[in-house]
């Protein structure tokens, strides 16, 4: 595997170096970087032209001046602008930037699409199947730009004039409770009788939830609760354990409802005294402690056969202290929308972050959470409509395959059958998409980066072009270039984890 890893390094090296040439040719053509100064009437404008000449270079040819940015990057400066501004300094604010807001994004997007395309393929045909396959077409149609103008009118604007009185009205109710019964009846599918009671079921309880939001406002100060955190912990147990281990397992389940209950008991000591204070580092080590207790809770319960259970209350372990955060999280919601920055308008639609906003760590988060919904959403919509097709399709092909009907002739469970044989086997197509996808989506987060004002990778990629700057261009090449060949590289290692018969070496 290593002699495999370094020779598929340095075959990517060979071509970055192509790639980057011809970028820097193509960017150090497209323009005059001394237009703006020779159409200038500053009187010392000789001067200006010779410095701005000697700071980029510009009196070297193009091919060689490729070189000696090359040998810039070999001591890991990129240069400096047009500006006269480390291209490092920008590219580290504009790449944290971005990495926040498409991180988020594709990790949401692959996760939903594969869910969505997975039950979608095991119900074929369905009313369900029929509604997923028409709105993945729909997303997958509408440019990037148009989704962005329209969330920041409806996802922020209408959204915020709502927030100052969160009541919904009697035929939003309905509509909404409508559409879910549909949903639900559609998802579990059965006869027409039980279709109905599903319905029927799923629409009376949305229509109760959404009257107590709106008679409570509760969206003005949201909350869990003890009462709904204790029913959705164990959900999350059973639940968790129903996809992971089946459950049949019964110490994988009472494992888990285990790591469920002392969730429930560590509610209130959590949000009034461990939970304050926080920062970053104390939150990572939080997370990370739910994990290893809850997976030490597994491995002590699980014997002889340990690691499915390990992996499952792993899993709830870190779902329901997500939940106490989500909670705490939630109590400063008030806060944050009343404060004098926000003025009970908290859906933003411009920038990463309020100017002067303060705040502990928890306002901050939501802050941050606020200004990355919009565009994260926009990123979704595009990415979720092809991993919903792609995972239903590569589904669909591999629960024909004559090992499956094996499997199922052997007297294995449908659980069974799809998570440990199927679904495997269906990730393989979707890793190479996903790989690939990795640069496209940096990429076309330009887009959506100038809609709603971030100042990322996609700014440094523009101001850059407008300016006929080639060092920032190029740093946002080799950053996207780079990814697309690191992600390239951890496909072929997947596809060897996820199917024997491959061979890497």
């Amino acid at each position: 595997m290593a002699s495999f890893i370094i020779r598929r390094l340095i075959a990517s090296i060979f071509v970055l170096f192509a790639a980057t040439f011809l970028m820097y040719i193509l960017t150090a053509l497209s323009g005059d970087p001394l237009e703006d100064l020779r159409q200038g009437n500053a009187p010392n404008k000789a001067e200006l032209i010779e410095a701005r000449t000697k700071l980029l270079n510009l009196d070297v040819a193009p091919p060689l001046r490729y070189f000696l940015w090359l040998g810039g990057i070999f001591r890991g400066d990129f240069g400096v602008s047009i500006q006269n501004q480390p291209v490092n300094a920008l590219l580290s604010n504009a790449i944290t930037s971005t990495l926040t807001l498409v991180t988020t994004a594709t990790i949401v997007a692959i996760v939903l699409g594969l869910i969505v395309g997975i039950v979608s393929a095991l119900r074929q045909y369905t009313g369900f199947d029929y509604g997923v396959t028409l709105m993945s077409f729909l997303f997958f149609s509408l440019p990037i730009f148009w989704v962005a103008v329209l969330l920041k009118q409806y996802g922020a604007i209408q959204i915020n004039n709502w927030l100052a009185e969160p009541t919904i009205s009697v035929p939003v109710i309905a509509g909404i409770s409508i559409v879910t019964g549909l949903i639900w009846m559609s998802l579990l599918g059965g006869r027409w009788r039980r279709r109905l009671t599903v319905f029927a079921v799923s629409a009376l309880a949305t229509a109760a939830v959404a009257t107590f939001f709106s008679v409570t406002q509760w969206f003005a100060d949201p909350s869990i609760g003890i009462v709904v955190f204790s029913f959705l912990a164990l959900g999350i147990a059973v639940g968790v354990t129903a996809i992971s281990t089946g459950l049949a397992n019964r110490k994988a389940l009472y494992a888990s409802l285990i790591v469920a209950a002392i969730g429930i008991a560590l509610y209130f000591p959590m949000l009034n005294y461990i939970l304050n204070g926080m920062t970053m580092w104390f939150f990572l080590v939080l997370a990370a402690l739910s994990v290893i207790v809850s997976g030490a809770i597994g491995w002590f319960m699980g014997a002889p056969d340990r690691a499915p259970v390990v992996r499952t209350t792993a899993i709830v372990g870190f779902l329901v202290a997500g939940l106490i955060a989500l909670d705490k999280y939630m109590s400063y919601w008030a806060a944050y929308s009343n404060s004098s920055r926000v003025r009970g308008r908290p859906i933003a639609t411009v920038g990463a972050s309020t100017p002067g906003l303060g705040g502990n760590f928890w306002v901050q988060g939501i802050d941050l959470f606020t200004h990355l919904l919009l565009p994260t959403i926009a990123i979704i919509l595009i990415s979720f409509a092809g991993y919903t097709r792609y995972s239903r399709a590569s589904l669909l092909e591999v629960m024909n395959q004559d090992y499956i009907r094996t499997a199922r002739a052997k007297g294995l469970t449908g659980r069974t059958v799809v998570v440990r044989h199927a679904f495997r086997n269906a990730l393989i197509p979707i890793t190479t998409i996903i790989a690939f996808d990795v640069g496209a989506i940096i990429g076309g987060a330009v887009i959506t980066e100038t809609v709603f004002g971030w100042t990322g990778m996609g700014r440094l990629f523009i101001d850059g072009l407008n300016a006929h700057d080639p060092n920032p261009v190029m740093a946002f090449f080799i950053v996207t270039g780079a990814l697309a060949v690191l992600f390239n590289l951890i496909a072929d290692l997947v596809y060897a984890a996820l199917d024997p018969r491959i061979k890497v070496g």
